[in-house]
């Protein structure tokens, strides 16, 4: 690889990184060739970005980000791969959905939001982690909580004033 060829997958790496809020850093070595095509595949349907990466160019790469990445880069040996996410949680899950018929793909790190997490004991945290969509729909089920107590309220009580205040009370 000459040294331009190393130039723009650092500069594309970076636009990546730039772009991107979510991103998991495996190991998806020893991998058959029908387990890697159906964990290509699982990407491709979760909407990841799967790309396995040299460890230099990606460490430079997060250097050159205006992100903080933390300790991520001391994770960088062996073989690396990247996925790319919006959703935080979705690499998590495809691979726990994957360890459970062998050891890998094993998670090397994972940067989401500005935190990073470091290790394979990480993956049931990050599994655990909500989407944004998961996060909205509860805020908006607490909000709408009061609400229909009002309402039951109003009609538990007549309509009358003293009736709804009575009921709320007792609630």
């Amino acid at each position: 690889m000459t040294r331009e060829e190393k130039s723009r997958v650092i500069e594309d790496l970076t636009a990546q990184l730039a772009d991107s809020n979510v991103v998991y850093i495996a190991d998806i070595s020893n991998l058959n060739a029908e387990t890697t095509s159906n964990l290509r595949r699982a990407c491709f349907k979760a909407g990841i970005q799967l790309n396995v990466v040299k460890n230099t160019l990606l460490e430079k790469a997060m250097e050159a980000s205006a992100n903080d990445y933390g300790d991520l880069p001391s994770i960088l040996k062996g073989n690396t791969s990247i996925m790319i996410a919006e959703n935080g949680n979705a690499p998590a899950k495809i691979i726990k959905e994957f360890r459970k018929k062998s050891d890998k793909p094993l998670l090397k790190g994972a940067y989401i939001y500005q935190a990073v997490f470091i290790g394979d004991n990480q993956l049931d945290a990050l599994v655990a982690l909500k989407s944004k969509e998961e996060v909205i729909g509860e805020i908006i089920g607490l909000l709408q909580s009061p609400a229909k107590n009002v309402v039951s309220a109003l009609k538990s009580g007549g309509g009358k004033i003293a009736g709804i205040v009575k009921t709320l009370s007792e609630r």
